[in-house]
């Protein structure tokens, strides 16, 4: 399974709904989501800054993870940005390529 870490920030409508029903609530409707997927909710925390919270999430594909971004984005209530991990040996199958590029200028 792939690993997603998704950083999230609530309108001022989605800041009202965590208000009305509680952080335990939104991380059960964040997992039941996930699960809906086949995917699974590894962490959920909320933040104090620019960012509300972070999520870790494993998806079996990223059609799933994208399916999933676009429902919550559609809601209104909550913006992401989704970042997609590598395990250190997948990092280490990266570097062991050797893509054909020219940079520009050269």
């Amino acid at each position: 399974m792939a690993k997603y870490l998704v950083q999230f920030r609530y309108t001022h409508e989605g800041i009202k709904g965590v208000l009305k029903e509680g952080g335990t609530k939104r991380r059960k409707a964040i997992e039941k989501l996930v699960k809906s997927m086949g995917g699974k909710l590894e962490a959920y925390y909320f933040a104090f800054g620019d960012t509300d919270g972070f999520s870790l999430v494993d998806m079996p594909d990223t059609a799933s993870m994208a399916a999933v971004g676009l429902t919550v984005a559609g809601s209104g209530a909550v913006t992401t940005s989704t970042t997609v991990l590598i395990t250190p040996e997948e990092f280490d199958e990266a570097v062991k390529k050797h893509p054909d590029y020219r940079p520009p200028g050269k």
